[in-house]
């Protein structure tokens, strides 16, 4: 048994099928003759491992004071920010030096003693680890 098909229905599917096929080529096209260049690796999110007492948000946004926030990007050994280019390792100094200085809302205590940040190069993924003390907390 043959399958009949009228001739305006496959004109109309051959129209589908060139117009498919010819987007997905200019789409190619297009991307592959760019000159753009890549900016690097994104920076794709924070981590805080070992905080009981000091929230995670107020930790976050002083390693994000630090450089390492949404819209800045590693680029070889350079974190890019809207602001400025630095060096990598300062960044993570200065990253680890922003999380000593958290505190507890609504109080000025500091208990974060010592800071880890370690930032993955392949993902953007930014990692902090914290040790929080109480006992070289001064509390007036």
């Amino acid at each position: 048994m043959l399958i009949q098909v009228r001739r305006d229905t496959l004109l109309i599917l051959l129209v589908a099928y060139i117009l498919i096929v010819s987007g997905r080529f200019m789409t190619y096209l297009s991307y592959a003759s760019s000159t753009a260049e890549p900016e690097g690796v994104p920076i794709s999110g924070i981590i805080v491992k070992g905080n009981d007492i000091v929230p995670i948000e107020s930790i976050r946004t002083n390693i994000a004071a630090a450089g390492f926030r949404q819209g800045s990007y590693i680029k070889g050994d350079i974190l890019v920010t809207s602001k400025r280019s630095i060096p990598l390792d300062e960044a993570i100094s200065n990253a680890e030096k922003f999380a000593k200085l958290s505190t507890i809302p609504g109080t000025s205590l500091t208990p974060i003693v010592a800071a880890d940040v370690k930032v993955d190069k392949k993902t953007g993924i930014v990692t902090v680890n914290v040790i929080e003390d109480f006992s070289v907390v001064k509390v007036r």
